[in-house]
């Protein structure tokens, strides 16, 4: 059995969330109109309900969908950073192999703050500007996700991470200057067959399940599948999440902001940090 082929028996049925009705502001009373709402604080971390937990085969890789909306609480502390490597200077910091391979900091990888954009919130427990290792990811994400489940699970779960190679991942979070969008990009740095396989998954998973709603296109970059999380129409917030496979890297962006989203802007952000992965290197 191939990695891909990860089966969990007895894996929870696909739902749909439930999401509370919102009131139709078109219609209520002026003075009971409320201001236009803003994302909170912290980010989601529906991520790990779709593509950002298919890394570990533990949400998309068993069948099991959990649309997961992080409480107010104070954002935990991030893990400590890897510091990037210091820079020679007869060689490239950072880029991209003729093989698909990245180099260098992931950190460096990281698209660099727009122009329009700030650092954001904390990505969960992840911190705003991060690298983390492998051994800092399997406990972040993996340990988390599997101790509710049967030891025989846990095991056939953990076997898969392994197999994945995992070397680092990056996350970076950014939000316009007025606060309507928080954007999430995180760059998984793994296997590359399995980079491709789940990223390909991911758009099968997304688009047929029924779940979630049509996303953008990316243009110049087929790799790129996005969508939008599950939400009335009258939601004053929503979520869109896009994934993409550049080489070695799995490469994921989570948007939540003011209805209706930007998607041109957003669409424009994601392929600006592609064009910065893009093989055969990647440009300083």
């Amino acid at each position: 059995m191939s990695d891909s082929d990860v089966i969990v028996p007895g894996a929870p049925a696909v739902t749909t969330p439930e999401v509370p009705a919102v009131p139709d502001v078109r219609t209520a009373p002026a003075s009971d109109v409320p201001p236009p709402p803003r994302p909170p604080r912290r980010l989601l971390r529906a991520g790990g309900a779709t593509v950002a937990a298919a890394l570990v085969g533990v949400v998309i890789g068993i069948g099991i969908i959990e649309v997961r909306y992080d409480d107010p609480t104070p954002a935990t502390a991030a893990a400590t950073p890897v510091s990037a490597p210091a820079p020679s200077a007869t060689a490239t910091p950072f880029g991209a192999k003729s093989n698909g391979n990245h180099f260098g900091s992931l950190r460096d990888l990281l698209l660099p703050v727009p122009a329009g954009y700030t650092l954001g919130a904390d990505d969960g427990g992840f911190g705003n500007d991060v690298e983390l290792t492998g051994e800092q990811l399997l406990a972040a994400e993996l340990d988390d996700a599997v101790l509710p489940m049967p030891k025989e699970q846990q095991d056939r779960l953990r076997k898969y991470w392994n197999d994945l190679h995992v070397k680092a991942a990056g996350v970076r979070t950014y939000t316009t200057q007025s606060g309507e969008l928080a954007i999430s990009m995180k760059l998984h740095q793994f296997n590359q067959q399995e980079v491709q396989k789940l990223n390909e998954y991911t758009a099968i998973f997304t688009g047929e399940t029924g779940i979630f709603r049509t996303g953008p296109t990316v243009p110049g970059h087929a790799e790129a599948h996005c969508y939008l999380l599950p939400a009335p129409p009258s939601a004053p917030i929503d979520r869109l999440e896009c994934s993409a496979a550049e080489g070695d890297l799995l490469v994921v962006m989570a948007v939540e902001g003011v209805a209706p989203l930007p998607k041109d802007r957003i669409v424009a952000l994601l392929a600006q940090q592609l064009d910065r992965l893009a093989i055969p290197g990647a440009s300083v």
